[in-house]
């Protein structure tokens, strides 16, 4: 005999059968994702899982919901500004699967609680801001150690991006051509190259709004979603294992509003001549304008 709360996920459920089968809904039923952020991204790849059946979450973020949020991230509205994004978010999802499991990690991720926020995790999904590049290196590095994949998709411009990481592929430090050694800023332009290297946002977004000072940049609701859709469908060959996952160095980019679609491997990754050329010249040409230029919490 089922429980009312069984009833109520298979009656949830249901509409995905044919595209998933009774096994595979299970399975998802089954898994646990960790979503490390719930700002632009994190919050609608939260919800578009729950609504695609994943079962278990960890959820990760030290914000709270403010009215410049409200231009693109699921949770921020009225009602909720002012409150933990990992409350509302949590709250979101249970009123999606009532049965749903979900640990909140509301100080985000950090040295002290990255083990326990991957605990028992079949899939690490990067939603951190995209200023804070030592976190995600940080959630990359620990997913990697503990043989779990971890996927990235970045909002940019109308368009997003995807990059999926195996735990024994190339690393996200390898693929984006970033060390320890390097100061903050080169850091943050050897990930936006790597994010984009088919750079197809460059011919319509004003990168004077981009102010690494700041934390702050462009960043559209439509962007979002497109990078909830990829990320999805990403988890779903990753938890499911229907085909063969193209990991590091292969991207995705699509941009609906040149209508390009760009897939590709990046040959040695952050290694690429191509690549370091284009870090050494985007340095060469914004480095003047972000001298002093510091990591911080800004929001996503």
């Amino acid at each position: 005999m089922t429980s009312k709360r069984e009833d109520i996920y298979r009656e949830a459920t249901k509409r995905n059968l044919g595209l998933f089968t009774e096994a595979e809904q299970e399975r998802l039923r089954n898994a646990r994702v960790a979503v490390a952020g719930l700002g632009g991204v994190g919050g609608i790849h939260l919800v578009t899982l729950a609504r695609m059946g994943v079962g278990n979450f960890n959820i990760a973020d030290h914000d709270i919901f403010e009215p410049v949020n409200f231009n693109r991230q699921y949770g921020a509205s009225m009602n909720t500004v002012g409150k933990s994004k990992t409350e509302v978010m949590r709250e979101t999802a249970l009123s999606i699967n009532p049965e749903a499991g979900i640990k909140v990690f509301s100080d985000g991720i950090n040295e002290s609680n990255i083990d326990e926020f991957l605990d028992g995790v079949d899939l690490a999904v990067d939603a951190i801001d995209f200023f804070a590049i030592e976190a995600r290196r940080l959630l990359f590095r620990k997913a990697r150690e503990k043989g779990i994949h971890a996927v990235t998709s970045g909002p940019i411009g109308f368009g997003a991006t995807l990059q999926i990481f195996s735990p024994t592929g190339m690393s996200f430090d390898e693929y984006f051509g970033i060390s320890d050694g390097m100061d903050y800023i080169r850091k943050m332009i050897a990930f936006s190259v790597g994010l984009t290297p088919r750079p197809l946002h460059l011919g319509y977004m004003d990168l004077s709004k981009v102010d690494l000072r700041a934390g702050t940049g462009p960043s559209m609701a439509s962007a979002c979603a497109l990078c909830a859709n990829l990320v999805a469908t990403a988890a779903v060959d990753i938890l499911l294992r229907r085909k063969t996952v193209k990991a590091a160095p292969h991207y995705f980019q699509f941009d609906p509003y040149k209508q390009v679609y760009k897939k590709g491997y990046l040959f040695m990754g952050g290694q690429n001549p191509l690549q370091a050329f284009k870090r050494w010249f985007l340095l060469r040409k914004i480095r003047p304008m972000l001298e002093g230029a510091k990591e911080n919490g800004s929001r996503n």
